[in-house]
Parts: structure tokens; sequence; C-alpha cells
């Protein structure tokens, strides 16, 4: 057993489908199993965020000022019972939270995704063609990761403005690089391979040993990469939120929430900060421990 690494991956049979091998370790892991229930937990909550919420936090016309800073179990003179509290436009907090994760789970995963696919290509065809290509592509790459991303995403939604496409947009162009030099390294060592060699001398097009040869043997950084900068975009859009430049205030994010009680703490609503925050952590923390673990599996030395 070594010191260095949390997780040990537990003992799968190499007869198992590859996928399956990945998800038996996965469910072994004391960690990542812990991880994965809670983000279960939270998709669940987010799928279903108009039928398990008792208010609709979008729709102003159920919102009542008299409501707001309501502490946790307090009550309105509806007769509506708030479990978690209001925020100070008399908002429901559960509500509000559960929309609030809908948004940074979709804002997360959709970020990845077109990142990944952006960032993959360019990878692949900066290691595939090499020459002045491989040069220009990794040096825009080098810029760009010279630059702190919360600094690209503040001057990108400054011209942009709000909204979460926008905030999407932001997150795709501040993380697709990451990908790009992720993708670049495998590739370099997969172009040498002798069944590239064989793809060539049986003149299949570069696309199709791009994508169909190539790629898939450069998947397992690309997962765990990806694992990891879905958390952190959900926290770069909390934080820019939290700034007042990511959504706009009709749009309860998690990061918006925090920062709407933030102000009130001194006072003691805690509770207006405190619960999305909880969540906003917990999310997080989930997502980490699911992508420690996919990078203790998905490693080749194990």
């Amino acid at each position: 057993m070594t010191g260095n690494t949390i997780h040990q991956p537990a003992a799968v049979p190499k007869t198992v489908h590859p996928v399956m091998r990945v998800v038996m370790a996965l469910i072994h892991d004391r960690l990542a199993r812990f991880g994965l229930m809670t983000l279960a937990v939270f998709v669940l909550l987010a799928l279903f965020a108009p039928l398990l919420s008792p208010q609709d936090p979008y729709d102003l016309m159920q919102l009542d000022i008299m409501d707001g800073r309501l502490a946790p179990g307090a009550e309105s003179m509806a007769g509506m019972t708030y479990w978690l509290g209001t925020d100070d436009q008399g908002r429901d907090l559960f509500s509000a939270i559960l929309y609030g994760t809908r948004i940074s789970l979709m804002v997360g995963f959709s970020s990845a995704v077109f990142a990944l696919l952006i960032g993959a290509s360019l990878g692949l065809i900066s290691a595939y063609v090499g020459g002045k290509t491989d040069a220009t592509i990794m040096r825009i790459v080098d810029i760009q990761l010279s630059f702190p991303p919360i600094l690209i995403a503040l001057i990108l939604l400054a011209v942009l403005g709000q909204g979460v496409d926008k905030i999407i947009l932001a997150l795709v162009v501040t993380q697709w690089a990451y990908y790009a030099r992720t993708i670049r390294g495998s590739a370099l060592v997969e172009r040498r391979r002798s069944y590239v060699d064989a793809a060539r001398s049986m003149a299949l097009s570069n696309r199709r040993i791009l994508f169909r040869h190539i790629l898939p043997n450069c998947l397992a950084p690309l997962i765990v990469v990806a694992t990891m900068r879905i958390a952190y975009a959900i926290m770069l859009e909390a934080t820019l939120s939290f700034l007042g430049i990511g959504l706009p205030v009709t749009e309860p994010s998690l990061g918006l929430l925090i920062a709407n009680g933030f102000e009130y703490l001194m006072s003691g609503d805690y509770w207006i900060s405190f619960f999305p925050g909880l969540t906003l952590l917990l999310l997080i923390v989930a997502i980490n421990l699911v992508g420690d673990a996919l990078r203790d599996i998905l490693n080749p030395r194990n």
C-alpha cells in the first residue's frame, strides 16, 4: 500500500467489461461511493425540482416581501411552512436551492461537454498533424492558460452580459485549453503506436484514424479531467454569480443566494447564505471524490 494515495482501486476481474470494471471499482471505494450517492441525490432533486418545490422561485407572483427573511421552520401568513427559511425577497430557500442546484449542474455539465468537444478535437489535430499546426494551437493554449480563468470569464461576461447561455459560453472559453493540452499529450504517445501505422497503410482517412482509433485510447485522462472541470465550472459560476455578473437576480443560482444573505450574516440571518453554501460545498466535494477515485482507477500503473 502506497503512502501517497487515498484511493486503492478494488481488484476487479479483467474479464469484466472495462466500463463495468470502472463502475464496480467506484462502488467498492467508500469515498467514491459516498460521492456517487450524494451526486445522484443532487441530480434527482434537480431533475424533479418542479415537482418537489413548494414554490416556483421564478414566479414573482408567488413571492411576498412580507415573508422576507423568515427563519427556518417559520410559517407565512398563508400557512405555508418554510423549512429552510426565506431570503430577503420572500423566496422559499428550499425551492430556490433545488432550482439553483439545477442551474449549477446544467452549467457545469454543459460547459464541460462543449469544452471537451472543442479541446479534444484541437488537441488531437495538434498531436496528429504536428509542425506549424501543433505549434500554433499550443501557443494559443499556453497564452490562455497563463491568465486566470476567472479573469477571462469576467471580461467575457462584461461584454456578453448576464444569462445562463452567456456564462456557459464563458466557461467553455476558459476551459477548452485544459482538454486540448491533456489529450495532446496522450495522442502524441498513441500516434507512435503500431496500430496507427497499420491504419495508415490501409489508407484510412485521417478523421477515422483520429476519432475511431486514437481518441478511444485517450479517453481515460479526458474523463478524469472532465470530472474535475465540472466541479470547477460549478464553483466558478457560483463565484461569478456571487459577484453579481453571472446570472440575473430573477434566476436563483447558488452563488446568488449566498450573495443575497451575505449582508445579513451579522444580523443573525445566517440561513440565507448557510444552506445554499452547504449545498454548493457538498456538490463540489461529491464530484471531486468521484474524480479522485476515477484518477486512481484509470491510472495505467494500477
